[in-house]
Order: structure tokens, then sequence, then C-alpha cells
């Protein structure tokens, strides 16, 4: 197993930690909010740090092209659903259940259509695009600011729904094309 995979197996190995921080906080516990920020923070740098090995040392390997966004996901929609569900979080500090729908309902359709392009067409390469890539950089940044409990967080959330209804959307179109082009 390569550098590069290690470092994503061990960002899948941090949610349940990161997880675990909502199931016990408490006002009492604030702390735990903290820790999971510094969980979701040291994740979002290995996320980066592992692309970066994969490129750099020629580590890329059709594992890590699989668990690299399986591992983005688990995260993100862990952190969307604990600060969601959460209810002993400060309300500066929890996301509004549409947000967290939207945000889930882009990963579900993006992973539903990929699968059925897949039955249509059989192999098909996915790129992640510059919207996409926005949007998971987003998606990132609303969780920090959350989990520090920014007053004006919802400007941040606001403006990643945004992006993510932009970028299904976008994901949709090109689905469309290649569907059409076979």
């Amino acid at each position: 197993m390569t550098l590069a995979n290690k470092i994503t197996m061990a960002r899948i190995l941090l949610v349940p930690f990161f997880v675990t921080c909502f199931i016990y906080y408490s006002p009492e516990a604030d702390f735990l909010r903290y820790i999971a920020l510094v969980i979701f923070a040291v994740s979002v740098m290995t996320d980066a740090v592992d692309g970066y090995v994969a490129r750099k040392y020629y580590q890329k390997t059709k594992l890590g092209t699989a668990l690299d966004p399986i591992a983005d996901k688990l995260l993100l929609v862990s952190a969307y659903i604990s600060l969601t569900l959460t209810n002993t979080l400060p309300a500066s500090s929890r996301l509004p259940p549409w947000v967290t729908v939207v945000v889930i309902s882009r990963d579900v359709l993006i992973v539903l259509g990929t699968m059925m392009l897949h039955m249509l067409m059989g192999k098909i390469e996915i790129r992640p695009n510059i919207l996409g890539k926005i949007t998971t950089a987003l998606q990132m940044f609303t969780v920090i600011v959350v989990l520090l409990g920014y007053k004006y967080s919802y400007i941040i959330w606001i403006t990643t729904v945004i992006f993510t209804v932009l970028s299904g959307l976008a994901y949709l179109i090109r689905a469309n094309r290649l569907q059409n082009v076979s």
C-alpha cells in the first residue's frame, strides 16, 4: 500500500472519532466541539497531502482513486448530519436540515447518475470539474466556520448551497452530454 493510500485510510479512520465528539457533546463538554474541529481540519489537510504525495511520487493507484472520494464523502456527510442533528450544540454551531439535505442529495445524485451511466455505457471516466472542487472546498469551509460558531456562518452555508446546486446541475449536464454521445 502506498503512502498516499495510507494517508487516505487514516482520514477514513478519523471519521468515527469525529462523530463520537458529537455523540458525547454537551454544553458542559464544549471542548468536544473543538476536538471535532481539529479532527476535521486534520482530515482536510490530509486530503490535500495525500493528493500531493500521489502526484509528486507517482503513487496514483486504482485503490486511491476509489478511496479518496469515499473518504471525502464520509467526512462531509458525517459532519453535515452531526451538525444538523446534535441538538445540544449552540444554535450558531448547527446547520439547518435543508442545508444538509441539499449537500447529501447532490452526492446521491452524482453516485446514482454515475451508476446509471456505467450500466448504459460500460466503463466511464469520472473527472472532477472546477465547480465540483470549489463546492467541496466550500462544504469543508462551512463545517469549519459552523464548528467555530462564527456569527455570520449562514452567509457561508448559503453560498455553499448555491454552489452545491450549481455543481449538481453541471454534473447533470455533463452526464446528459456523455449519454447523448454514445
